[in-house]
């Protein structure tokens, strides 16, 4: 499905995205290791199960948030996003283990034209993800640049 347009948006329209994805230890170790993140809670078995109140590794909190936005880009954004423009009151109220599936949902908060683009728009966005057990393990405001529809 090609991305959506500025004026295809509705403020309140939540959208339940199809794709997830389980996460496993190879995606969190290659992900903190990437971004040189060398926190044990990540990347060490053995430290998190003596000194994590989880008793595990979690999930990097950036990997879990790229994750979730990138669910959303093929229901939502795929062509059609002409930047990212921030995003805010981005929170993590419950862990992202090894093993735990992906789920996201987009509701539609604001939506107005740029006052210096005549062919774009900005969107906001609060993006949820949960986990298999429909437990939040992400939340995000994003705001985009979305091309207006041709004319």
């Amino acid at each position: 499905m090609a991305g959506l347009y500025y004026e295809d948006f509705e403020i309140g329209r939540v959208y339940k995205h199809a794709l997830s994805r389980t996460v496993t230890e190879a995606d969190n170790i290659l992900f903190s290791n990437m971004t040189l993140n060398p926190q044990p809670l990540h990347i060490d078995r053995h430290f998190a199960e003596r000194h994590s109140q989880w008793g595990q590794p979690i999930v990097n909190s950036l990997f879990t948030l790229g994750l979730l936005v990138g669910i959303t880009v093929n229901d939502l954004t795929l062509g059609t996003t002409v930047a990212n423009l921030g995003m805010k009151d981005t929170r993590f109220p419950h862990p992202l283990f090894h093993g735990d599936s992906v789920y996201a949902s987009t509701k539609v908060l604001d939506k107005r034209l740029s006052k210096s683009r005549p062919d774009v728009g900005l969107v906001e966005f609060e993006h949820t993800a949960t986990n298999q057990d429909d437990v939040v393990v992400a939340v995000t405001a994003r705001t985009a640049m979305m091309l207006k529809r041709p004319a």
